[in-house]
């Protein structure tokens, strides 16, 4: 008589499919909670105007031209670092791709002056149309 069977082990499974559809779960709650809010490459402190305006949801979006407190140079959407020549070339081919191109210069309240005169004159010698400052209103 042999009452004693001897049974088989079987190796411990780890089963990929819970596994997966546990992980597309937590994928799902995550796209679903997080905000996606754009951050400014460069914090600056804006001046104040009492004739600040918002643009207009009909205007096309300018080209912005952003100077930090040192005086560095930033170009664009991306946020480039850039020099003056850097910025005369890219403005003319922006020119040449838009006549209508309309320029936006986004400093700090401390940035120096004399890198937005430099900016202005650029803007001059291209022929830019419409060149602005970019503010915020008061007790902002």
């Amino acid at each position: 008589m042999r009452f004693y069977t001897k049974k088989r082990r079987h190796a411990p499974a780890v089963i990929i499919v819970a596994l997966i559809d546990i992980l597309i779960v937590m994928l799902i709650f995550l796209l679903a909670t997080t905000s996606f809010k754009q951050q400014p490459a460069l914090k600056l402190a804006l001046p104040e105007s009492s004739q600040a305006q918002k643009a207009g949801a009909n205007e096309a979006a300018p080209l912005v031209i952003s100077i930090d407190t040192k005086g560095d140079l930033r170009f664009g959407p991306q946020s480039k670092p850039i020099t003056v020549e850097g910025f005369k070339a890219e403005l003319i081919a922006a020119l040449q791709k838009t006549p209508d191109l309309a320029l936006a210069i986004n400093a700090d309240k401390s940035a120096p002056i004399g890198q937005m005169v430099k900016i202005m004159d650029v803007t001059k010698e291209v022929k830019v149309k419409s060149v602005r400052l970019i503010t915020k209103p008061p007790g902002n």
